[in-house]
């Protein structure tokens, strides 16, 4: 009798096997990917290392989507701060210094005719020229007691305004050789320094707000060829900054 030969069943889904195995390559060359544009040097190496172990131990979906969910939630955080620090970076505008400067016309208006403070309005800001005799002896860099009354003042009207200030020393134009002091620079950046120091310490003015330069007799207000001019020359210009003045500076600093 003639025996019926039976045929294998043939598996037409083998093919499966080696296109889930294509897939997962595919997949973890992208992981790989992401993990390379990560600026989270941390969070590439903890997914290259999820790569390995999912391939290693049959988990790859599971880890890989796990790590993937943590670093989009990190990303998240990142992308929103949290409500200080939205403060700390809220746009900010210098108010306008033409109001103070009449209001400091008023209340200085004995030391304006004494020549001891002078007011212009310059494009870069307010500049309140706080001249040597009222404030410092010749020479000398410590802030005399007499002119407080006028700071208070000043710093009365500095204290309600957002602007920075800049407190710039300047000298007339005959040279300085003391015990103290070698050139009118050193005169000129001390002055300024010392003019912070008093409006930070007896009034409050937050030295953040605050900065300081020393021009010696290079920016002079006046003549140097008249005794009147030179003294003119000899002052700490408080500046309070506008707008304009603000582009100038450190972004620190406004």
């Amino acid at each position: 009798m003639t025996r019926k030969t039976i045929r294998a069943h043939e598996n037409h889904d083998r093919w499966l096997v080696s296109y889930a195995d294509f897939i997962t390559l595919l997949f973890a060359f992208f992981v790989v990917m992401f993990a390379s544009t990560q600026s989270d040097r941390a969070r590439a190496k903890q997914v290259s290392e999820s790569v390995r172990e999912a391939l290693e131990h049959g988990q790859f979906s599971a880890i890989i989507a796990n790590v993937l969910g943590h670093g989009r939630q990190s990303r998240d955080r990142r992308a929103q701060p949290e409500a200080p620090e939205l403060a700390f970076t809220a746009p900010w505008h210098p108010a306008d210094v033409t109001q103070a400067m009449e209001t400091l016309g008023r209340a200085l208006e004995a030391e304006l005719r004494a020549g001891k403070v002078g007011l212009k309005l310059e494009t870069r800001g307010l500049v309140i020229s706080l001249r040597e005799s009222g404030f410092f002896a010749s020479g000398e860099d410590a802030v005399s007691p007499e002119g407080f009354p006028t700071l208070e003042k000043i710093a009365g009207v500095v204290e309600t305004l957002p602007n920075p200030v800049r407190l710039e020393g300047h000298t007339d134009s005959v040279p300085i050789h003391n015990s103290r002091f070698r050139s009118n620079w050193e005169l000129s950046a001390a002055r300024a320094i010392a003019m912070l120091e008093v409006l930070a310490g007896q009034y409050r003015i937050p030295r953040s707000r605050m900065a300081v330069a020393g021009y010696a007799e290079n920016a002079p207000a006046d003549t140097n060829d008249t005794g009147e001019g030179r003294a003119h020359n000899r002052r700490v210009d408080l500046v309070l900054l506008t707008a304009e003045g603000v582009r100038g500076e450190p972004p620190d600093a406004r």
